[in-house]
Order: C-alpha cells, then structure tokens, then sequence
C-alpha cells in the first residue's frame, strides 16, 4: 500500500501537472473578480477549495500514502514556476493544502476512499490554507471577517475540493481511464457485481 509503482506516480505527477498550469488562469479569476470582493474580503474564501483539488483528486485515484501532498506539490511548484502571481507563497500554500488531505487519508489509515473522506480532506485543506492566508494575506483583516473568511474555506474546500474531487474520480473511473490503478478496480468490481 506505502509503495508508489511507477504509473502511481506518472498520475500523480500528471495531476499536478495539469493543476499547475490551470492555476496560473485560475490565479487570473481572482484578479478579475477583485472589485467584486473589495467590498467584502472574505468572499474570496468561496473560491479556495479550487486550490485543494489535485490533492484530494491524487488522493482518491491513486490511493496512496503522499500521493496527495505530491500532487499539490507539482501543481503549486510549477504554478510558482510558471510565474504564478504569489510567488514563494503558492508553496507554502501546496504543503499546507495537500497536508491537509494526507491528514484526513491517514485518520482513516488510507483504507477509506468515499465521499465525507474527501469532504473531511476538503475541510482540512481549508482550515490550514486558512492559518497560512491569515496572517500571510490577511494581516489587517478584522477577525470578525477573518473568521467568516474561514467557514468560507471550509465549505468552498468541503465542496469544491471534497464534493468535486470525489465526482471527478467517479466520473474518471467510469470511463475505464484508471482501470489499472486501486480506484479504477473497484469501479470494476462494482459494475460486475
């Protein structure tokens, strides 16, 4: 279970791969909806479990101790790379992120791959880009507002990382992609029985 065969982690790598490019437009919807949050700041939480999705999406295809803080890994380093707009930070962020998720895998031994799992990952995600974002990017936000920024964070990661990265895996199963990894034989198996 601890060991990573090559093709675990040609799709890890792959996943963050793919993540990191799309952060760097991803990092560009934030500019845009600027105006809109100026107003109030804490609705930029809303948008955050964006960020925590090759984690959980690592994490549920590939089934594998690491494979989540991997996966965030390559995508924050290459979105850093890539001239990402946060620079040193997007790191910072990808340890934080894809740590949250290893921490919900481990709590069930990485024997449990639903749906509150990816949810929990979700959550946790959000709670400690939150700690990170707070002080990093936030310093002069109320804690009033700091606050509601992080329940933000919880639900955008509870549902845009853990809801969407646990449908993604389905939906990618389902196509017969990931046949030869763990979550692609129990899609087999389901089907047959």
């Amino acid at each position: 279970m601890t060991r990573f065969r090559t093709l675990d982690l040609l799709v890890t790598v792959l996943i963050g791969a793919a993540f990191g490019v799309a952060f760097l437009g991803y990092g560009q919807l934030y500019t845009l909806i600027g105006p809109l949050t100026a107003a109030f700041k804490p609705a930029e939480g809303l948008l955050a479990g964006i960020w925590f999705l090759p984690a959980v999406l690592a994490a549920l295809i590939v089934r594998r101790p690491g494979a989540a803080l991997l996966a965030e890994m390559v995508a924050s380093l290459l979105e850093m790379l890539l001239g990402g707009q946060w620079g040193w930070g997007t790191a910072i962020s990808g340890l934080l992120q894809g740590g949250g998720v290893e921490l919900a895998f481990a709590l069930f031994r990485y024997r449990r791959f639903t749906l509150p799992v990816a949810v929990l990952g979700g959550i946790l995600s959000g709670a400690l880009e939150w700690v990170w974002e707070r002080f990093a990017y936030y310093p002069e936000m109320s804690w009033p507002y700091a606050l509601i920024l992080l329940v933000l964070f919880l639900l955008s990661g509870a549902v845009l990382a853990g809801g969407l990265g646990w449908a993604a895996s389905r939906a990618l199963a389902a196509t017969g992609a990931v046949d030869s990894l763990p979550s692609g034989r129990e899609h087999v198996r389901a089907t047959e029985a």
